[in-house]
């Protein structure tokens, strides 16, 4: 059975101030309003609250047990309504991030810590997975905001595209690399569609996405099957892979900034024009921001606008 709530705080009141007048006074409501929500919580409950002896009145067992009962929610309850109030004035409460590893353990870290210092009443819970795990995961409402490698919105974003909210915030090269002795053995600059689509190919993807998006910016065309002979979850597991000589495998340029000098690494380019990729950050369009949200997307593009952090920007 649902009981009236309203009803439940007039007797909390009732029963702390051990007086009908002052719970109304403190109620802003008329002395004859409270006894009749005391009366209907009574027949309510089946069960007699008060004893009305002359003017005043006293509890009775059930109203001790109902007043312990009822006295942590309500409690609680001021107490999280009050945390509401504040949330409206300046950024409180926790924000759900997700990221790509790479990026969120290279930037997030300082900037969480940062913005931590000027509200010091913001949590973050962050969650470290690829592009179309986060997608997902943004439009069950599990995370306030997406961090993505965004290039296609047509490859990345499933179902609309126009329902999110896309905003660059950082840009960088995407590079097919690998180790110097694979490119002398491999490829030895044969860079044919034909001959790429022989080699071996390494990705930290469950869907080849960039990849696939890679032969497009370059050669115009789709390709769905890939000799892919290591998958591996994290990108520095796939760094390593490339190191050894493994085959080749999708990269961002700034990672391998010594390396590539000291041709250790080799990049192809079937042109002279490199792949840009943007780190985006990306919410539904239709959601209402908090005040929370606001400060913090505002913090993270100011953040990268100057160029601060910004390892590899073109």
């Amino acid at each position: 059975m649902r009981y009236d709530l309203n009803r439940v705080h007039v007797f909390h009141c009732v029963y702390a101030e051990n007086s009908i007048s002052k719970a109304a006074e403190k109620l802003h409501i008329s002395q004859p309003a409270v006894s009749q929500q005391i009366k209907k919580l009574e027949e309510e409950i089946k069960t007699p609250l008060f004893s009305r002896l002359h003017k005043r009145i006293v509890p009775t067992s059930a109203a001790h047990h109902l007043f312990k009962t009822v006295q942590p929610f309500l409690k609680e309850l001021d107490r999280e309504i009050e945390h509401l109030s504040i949330a409206m004035d300046k950024p409180y409460g926790s924000l759900m991030i997700g990221s790509p590893i790479i990026f969120g353990t290279t930037y997030l870290p300082q900037i969480c810590s940062e913005f931590r210092k000027i509200y010091p009443d913001v949590r973050f819970s962050v969650r470290f997975e690829e592009s179309d795990v986060l997608i997902d995961l943004l439009n069950k409402g599990e995370l306030d905001f997406a961090l993505i490698d965004f290039f296609s919105a047509y490859d990345q974003l499933p179902g609309k595209p126009e329902l999110y909210a896309i905003e660059p915030l950082m840009l960088e090269y995407f590079v097919l690399a690998c180790s110097r002795a694979y490119y002398e053995k491999r490829i030895n600059k044969n860079l044919s569609l034909n001959d790429l689509l022989s080699l071996e190919y390494l990705t930290d993807e469950n869907e080849p996405i960039i990849l696939r998006h890679w032969f497009w910016y370059y050669y115009k065309k789709r390709i769905n099957d890939f000799n892919i002979v290591m998958a591996i979850e994290a990108h520095q597991a796939l760094m390593e892979c490339i190191r050894n000589g493994m085959g080749v495998g999708l990269t961002s340029e700034h990672l391998w900034k010594e390396e590539i000098e000291k041709k250790e690494i080799i990049p192809i380019f079937p042109k002279p024009e490199k792949l840009v990729n943007t780190i985006s950050i990306v919410a539904l369009k239709d959601s209402v921001l908090t005040l929370t949200q606001r400060k913090f997307r505002n913090f993270l593009k100011n953040r990268f606008s100057d160029g601060q952090a910004v390892k590899g920007a073109v």
